[in-house]
């Protein structure tokens, strides 16, 4: 038997995670009530997983004590889809049409033969002559070998105080069944006949049944929850509004809820599958160079897919959130790119209103090296990375790009100058300040705040209420107020300075053996793979693994997996083969899909394609990545020009602030090969 190691560490590592992660000694408790007979359990069969389930069913495959991998597991066998709440099943989780009728043809029997039809007749117990159809054609021959027989009998289906005849067809051997049915009732033969028929006709409700069968509704009702109680129907809403019949769309009409829609379980887990496969099948795969083509379209660089005003640059945010470049290329790289009018102030009134955060998410290399050799100071300069987001994501962004930020025993302050440790401090203890208070607080120059400020920016440990903070400490002329820039200097700038993240955030003791998983755990409890899977997939559309080698939000591609299974099943997210030339499995939001299919239909007849040029340390800087070529390092002063999605030559600027007035004949270029 393995022995646990008698060691401090994992001593404490156990304790944490029974006592504190989990409850095992209430666990205990509870063990004892069941044995003393103090609380009684008892067994339900339920037709849906309970939602005390569901972290087990979605958990990561490190949850489990084995070594058996994710597919093979029995948990991914269980149907979730009909847990999706009801506003959401006619939209994420529809099933597809196509695959219903599929199964629906499939499972109906096949009549070639009077065999055919005797076994026919065997499954469906009772068969109503307006269902008989081309089959009659077999009837005389079971009659005359005494195999089947036509009988009438009296139904109470269109009113319980009336009876009217029924003649239908039955195998002999259920005669006695069926009469003994329609005379007095039996639950058993119900039963029989509405399971034989719901294994052959797919999605339906009650009514629809009731009617075909020439039964009593009511009694179909209660057939179909003793059959659900067994295990053998599933209810749910199947089919789109526009495959019901006439009944469901007056009951629509009149404000009443849609009637409930019965599957057989076996036909269901077949439709299931059907669909996962022919959405898989919707988009035939395209070349690497057409998906160039839809990112520029995807992410607002291609002409006429810019955006406007405040609303577009909200959205333009959202979309590159969690993506760091350098502070100096947000403004005339990236957003005047995506952006049909850009102007500074779009961009500030959204950070003054509290709508928009900018600073650095990764900690500054210094903060996380942990050695006492590498105690220089943090040097600010204008390619710091710095990203922009919605103020309501920084908490999971920041923990994210913490992940790497485990230090040794040494906190920040050893790497920041005295002005930059005074402006930490009175930042903490203060909270939010205004440049005059803390040039007041401190007792230092106003030029010393002003590098100080600058420093904890580049080491990602400070933000301010607007990015004309950041743009004043980026611009040497404000920086040294020449000119007219004396009344816009950094001092001058609106809004107040407060730290990005709490102090001591990114310490982990040394002697810790916990993961660093864990450690984030305890940090950031709301921290899901979830929300970078979805961020990436709002970035990029269609996702895969060799997509996001520049993307440092990416935790591990197993991980996000696990994620984008799970929105596959719920028929969040598509998966399948979208972009050709690349191995593992690929994500597509429905909406993607659907650009990449119309950007395919528009090429024919498209207008000539138009050079786009983009900066290097823009996301869409793919060439060696996913397109052919080698890398271009992602600094400002490279760019790279696209002709209809393939790149065809870089150069660099000589000044990354000229970007957009800068021509192709003024700068070095260079063709791609």
């Amino acid at each position: 038997m393995r022995q646990i190691p008698d060691h401090p560490l994992v001593t404490e590592t156990l304790r944490d995670c029974l006592t504190e992660a989990m409850d095992l000694d209430g666990f205990a408790r509870l063990l004892a009530r069941i044995e003393s007979s103090e609380i009684h359990c008892v067994a339900v069969d339920t037709p849906v997983p309970s939602p005390f389930s569901h972290e087990i069913l979605n958990a990561n495959p490190y949850a489990f004590l084995d070594d058996a991998p994710l597919e093979e597991r029995r948990a991914r066998a269980v149907e979730m889809r009909r847990t999706l709440p009801a506003e959401l099943v006619g939209q994420v989780g529809a099933l597809n049409p196509d695959a219903i009728e599929e199964v629906q043809r499939e499972s109906w029997p096949v009549v070639r033969n009077p065999d055919d039809l005797h076994d026919a007749l065997l499954l469906l117990v009772w068969l109503p002559e307006p269902a008989v159809g081309h089959w009659a054609t077999f009837l005389p021959s079971l009659i005359d070998s005494h195999r089947a027989l036509s009988i009438s009998v009296l139904s109470s289906h269109v009113s319980p105080l009336t009876f009217h005849e029924v003649r239908g067809w039955v195998a002999t051997e259920n005669r006695a069944r069926i009469e003994r049915l329609f005379a007095g009732g039996d639950a058993a033969v119900l039963d029989a006949i509405v399971q034989g028929w719901m294994e052959s006709i797919g999605p339906t409700t009650t009514g629809e049944l009731a009617e075909r069968l020439h039964l009593p509704t009511e009694q179909v009702d209660r057939a179909m929850v003793r059959l659900e109680a067994s295990g053998q129907v599933l209810r749910g809403q199947f089919r789109p509004t526009g495959e019901m019949n006439h009944a469901k769309l007056e009951i629509e009409n009149s404000g009443a809820p849609a009637p409930v829609e019965w599957c057989h379980r076996r036909l269901l887990a077949r439709i299931h599958r059907l669909t996962i496969g022919q959405l898989r099948r919707e988009v035939e795969p395209v070349t690497a160079v057409e998906f160039m083509r839809f990112l520029l379209q995807w992410q607002h660089v291609a002409p006429g897919s810019r955006q406007h005003g405040e609303a577009g640059l909200l959205e333009v945010v959202r979309q590159l959130a969690g993506f760091e470049v350098a502070a100096s290329a947000w403004e005339p790289q990236l957003l005047r790119s995506r952006l049909a009018k850009y102007e500074p102030e779009l961009l500030d009134r959204l950070c003054l209103s509290g709508v928009v955060g900018w600073g650095r998410l990764s900690p500054h290399p210094r903060l996380v090296q942990g050695t006492d050799v590498e105690r220089r100071r943090i040097i600010p300069t204008s390619v710091a990375p710095i990203s922009l987001f919605p103020r309501e994501e920084s908490m999971w962004l920041m923990a994210a790009q913490d992940d790497d930020a485990v230090s040794a025993g040494s906190g920040p302050s050893v790497h920041l100058s005295s002005v930059a440790r005074d402006l930490s401090r009175v930042l903490h203890e203060s909270g939010a300040s205004f440049f005059t208070d803390l040039v007041r607080i401190t007792n230092h120059l106003p030029a010393e705040v002003e590098d100080g400020l600058w420093e904890l920016v580049a080491a990602g440990l400070v933000t301010a209420d607007g990015f004309d903070n950041l743009r004043a400490l980026m611009n040497p002329h404000r920086r040294r107020a020449e000119g007219r820039e004396r009344s816009r200097r950094p001092r001058h700038s609106a809004g107040r300075w407060a730290l990005l993240r709490p102090p001591g955030s990114l310490t982990v003791n040394r002697d810790s053996s916990l993961s660093r998983d864990s450690a984030l755990s305890a940090q950031h409890p709301a921290l899901s793979p979830e929300k970078v899977a979805r961020q990436l997939l709002r970035r990029y559309g269609v996702v895969f693994s060799d997509l996001l080698a520049r993307e440092s939000l990416v935790p591990s591609w197993r991980d996000l997996l696990v994620q984008y299974r799970r929105m596959e099943l719920g028929g969040e997210v598509r998966g399948g083969r979208f972009v050709s030339g690349f191995t593992g499995e690929q994500f597509a939001l429905p909406e993607a899909v659907e650009s990449l299919r119309a950007m395919r239909r528009c090429r024919a007849g498209a207008a000539p394609p138009q050079e786009i040029r983009i900066s290097a340390s823009d996301p869409l800087n793919l060439v060696g990545v996913i397109l052919p070529g080698v890398r271009v390092p992602a600094v400002p002063t490279n760019y790279i020009v696209f002709r209809d999605g393939v790149p065809v030559r870089t150069g660099m600027v000589r000044d990354e602030g000229l970007f957009d007035h800068q021509e192709a004949g003024q700068s070095n270029s260079s063709p791609v090969g």
